[in-house]
């Protein structure tokens, strides 16, 4: 018999890879749309992805794992040598110019999605209010997320059709996925080995923020980018308190 907390934990990741797939959705549905306004969606995610990842990942796995440091900058440097990696061995400036603005954000988000899954298993393993209460928190930010992924990977050079599929299997399907994998060994992980997962997925965050949304969006230079960053960041502090 199938009990309450794991039916609870997939109906949350569920949620969460629908929210997801209706960003990838709509935004592939109004493409001229979406290219108009990718700046603003670019600095609410970095304003999301930086701020929790400073006010919450990073602080919650300290108190999990001393090492945390170590783990944040493997994190960090972990994409940046795999953006290297791909600038330097995949790709060359006349084949896939800015293939590596797509990739590399797409293996942040994914790898980030995939834990979100781990974490929606520990927390509704606590208890079915701790879990409702993440869940709730936690999807507020997978419709923009869907959003950028794709505008991301289109920008990358990738077609629509590729972008929206991509976009959906790092950011949508990683979720429920990660929620499968995770749950039946959810009281085997033990607690340092979820902060260091928590700890590399906070350097990927920054770095995907800080190197490749943050940049993209001073290059466009519009007036009321600040005022997005500015609501993510108080959509992350919204989401950190709530948790807190």
């Amino acid at each position: 018999m199938v009990d309450n907390s794991f039916i609870a934990v997939m109906l949350a990741s569920s949620l969460a890879c629908i929210v997801t797939t209706i960003g990838i959705y709509v935004i592939s549905q109004y493409e001229a749309w979406g290219r108009k306004n990718i700046v603003y969606f670019m600095s609410f995610a970095a304003g999301v992805l930086i701020s929790v990842s400073f006010m919450h990942i990073i602080p919650k796995s300290i108190q999990m794992n001393d090492g945390v440091p170590v783990y944040l900058l493997g994190g960090f440097l972990g994409l940046y040598l795999f953006n290297r990696f791909l600038n330097l061995y995949i790709c060359n400036e006349y084949a896939c110019k800015t293939f590596a603005t797509g990739i590399i954000p797409m293996v942040g988000i994914g790898f980030h999605s995939f834990l979100d899954g781990i974490i929606y298993s520990v927390t509704f393993n606590v208890s079915i209010f701790t879990g409702v209460l993440a869940a709730v928190c936690m999807v507020l930010h997978e419709f923009p997320e869907g959003i950028v992924t794709f505008l991301l990977l289109e920008r990358g050079g990738f077609s629509r059709k590729k972008a929206a599929v991509y976009a959906f299997l790092a950011a949508a399907i990683s979720t429920p996925l990660g929620t499968l994998v995770s749950y039946p060994l959810v009281n085997r992980i033990a607690r340092p080995t979820l902060g260091t997962l928590l700890a590399v997925s906070a350097g990927a965050l920054v770095y995907v923020g800080a190197t490749h949304l943050l940049p993209e969006v001073e290059k466009e230079n519009k007036r009321y980018s600040v005022i997005s960053l500015a609501v993510g960041v108080l959509v992350a502090t919204v989401i950190v308190t709530t948790k807190g």
